[in-house]
């Protein structure tokens, strides 16, 4: 060998050194960053007339798990979807409120249940008949508050659908962007590596909203396919549709034309039971919130409000009442109307006959609310039928519970416990999703970039980089040599 070539050669295992050991160190200063795939030399023996020449860098490669990382993805959508429900049934729990919590509404109930027994053993007390009409409204306006905090839901759904379709147009024209980008640098022999961990990043976040898979195209590009089949990404981004409302009442549906739905490319896209091309991930979360939890959950506020005014307008307790006339509980002052069922826990309101504030008496509570003038008032039977109306054992009528009749109390500790029942399972889909998610992230870190075998390659690369550093010293000595002869 020429010592010309000697020299060539040594040059070129110094570059490939120098270029092994800065992808050595961008590995290990971004072992811990997101989106980051591991960089391998890519290396070859260079060859001159049929002689070696030393080594070629042919280009960097990208490592990365694509199976890992998509079943990470699809456990990231799992995980944001089920903790969207985890949260709103939290919070509407939170307002119904536990057992045992006198501001709960069972805790109402209890209230209401004692001032009626207490009114009963001393009917002439005006105090303890006031003390059944603040009761009284106490329960119905805490109905009243847990159905707002199911509507507040809705909204709270309808809005983050706008902010999900919104972040899911912007990031897949973005990706669409980087698709291009790293096609040039791919064309024009560059490393599109950089480009591609930002790419990572964006579709991660595409992730959490619509659980996806990534198709691998040439010259480095991507599609996005989603896992119930919608092509997210094949060259064009999809372009998503939706148009939040606002404020929403009971009464508002899907159906109705009242809510918006969304649309993809101009179409419009259904929801189901995992079987949806979008099922899955934060956004079908939020729909199946709006559209299907929290309307149950009103259903069945209704359905308890409904069955209170039902208790309190029985004739046969209050024979002063006339045919058709509301109770102590009321919708909004009316009697109860089977066809304006929806959004009555909304609008549960105590008699204003037996409201003083409210051009009403409260010796109503004790003689009937439909009395013209005042009885004795040592007389307690409506009172203690009162008190026993709200403990009967009745069926509900409507609300969808389980058969059977039950207390007040009973259809109360219903309504909480089917809330419950949903946070439970929310939250225990979400804790395995995250156990999975967690559990796929650590091997994906696993498998990315090894600190301890990266410190190791250095070595290596030092070695070379020394060894090729002494060639081209020995080559140089052996050239002054015969520049001296």
């Amino acid at each position: 060998m020429s010592l010309s070539l000697s020299l060539s050669s040594a040059m070129s295992g110094l570059q490939a050194s120098a270029r092994s050991a800065e992808l050595v160190s961008s590995n290990v200063a971004n072992a811990l960053t997101d989106g980051y795939g591991r960089r391998e030399i890519q290396l070859t023996a260079r060859s001159l007339g049929g002689s070696g020449s030393g080594v070629e860098i042919t280009g960097v490669v990208r490592v990365s798990d694509q199976i890992l990382l998509s079943d990470r993805r699809v456990a990231q959508a799992n995980m944001a979807g089920s903790a969207v429900l985890a949260d709103a049934f939290a919070r509407v729990e939170a307002v119904i409120g536990t057992p045992g919590d006198v501001a709960s509404l069972g805790g109402k109930i209890a209230g209401l249940d004692q001032a009626l027994l207490s009114a009963s053993g001393r009917p002439e007390s005006e105090q303890r008949l006031a003390a059944v009409l603040t009761a009284a409204q106490g329960l119905a306006d805490h109905v009243g508050k847990a159905s707002i905090a199911v509507q507040m839901e809705r909204e709270r759904a309808d809005d983050s659908i706008a902010e999900n379709v919104k972040e899911l147009n912007d990031t897949l024209a973005k990706v669409a962007a980087l698709n291009a980008q790293i096609l040039k640098q791919v064309v024009a022999d560059r490393d599109a590596s950089p480009l591609m961990d930002q790419r990572q990043q964006l579709i991660d976040k595409i992730a959490e909203i619509v659980p996806l898979r990534q198709i691998d195209r040439e010259t480095g590009r991507i599609a996005l396919i989603s896992t119930g089949g919608a092509v997210l990404l094949d060259g064009r981004p999809a372009l998503f549709g939706f148009t939040p409302v606002g404020r929403i009442t009971p009464d508002m549906t899907l159906e109705s034309g009242a809510l918006s739905g969304l649309t993809m490319n101009g179409k419009p896209v259904t929801f189901g039971d995992g079987s949806g091309k979008l099922d899955g991930g934060a956004m079908a979360a939020n729909f199946r919130l709006r559209d299907v939890d929290a309307p149950l959950q009103q259903k069945r506020l209704d359905a308890a409000a409904r069955d209170l005014i039902a208790r309190f307008a029985d004739s046969a307790t209050d024979t002063t009442l006339p045919a058709g006339a509301p109770g102590l509980f009321t919708d909004a002052g009316a009697a109860f109307n089977a066809a304006t069922e929806t959004g009555l826990a909304g609008r549960l309101a105590v008699n204003t006959a037996v409201d003083p504030a409210r051009g009403g008496a409260l010796w109503r509570l004790r003689d009937g609310l439909g009395a013209t003038a005042e009885g004795p008032p040592g007389e307690a039977a409506l009172l203690t039928a009162l008190r026993g109306r709200l403990n009967a054992f009745i069926s509900p009528a409507s609300g969808g519970f389980e058969p059977g009749a039950r207390s007040f109390s009973g259809l109360a500790s219903d309504v909480l416990s089917y809330v419950s029942r949903a946070r439970n399972g929310a939250e225990a889909e979400q804790s395995y999703a995250a156990a999975r998610h967690d559990s796929l992230r650590a091997d994906e870190l696993a498998a990315g970039v090894d600190t301890d075998q990266q410190l190791q390659s250095l070595l290596l690369i030092e070695r070379a980089y020394g060894a090729n550093a002494q060639v081209i010293k020995t080559v140089d000595s052996m050239i002054q040599i015969l520049l001296g002869i």
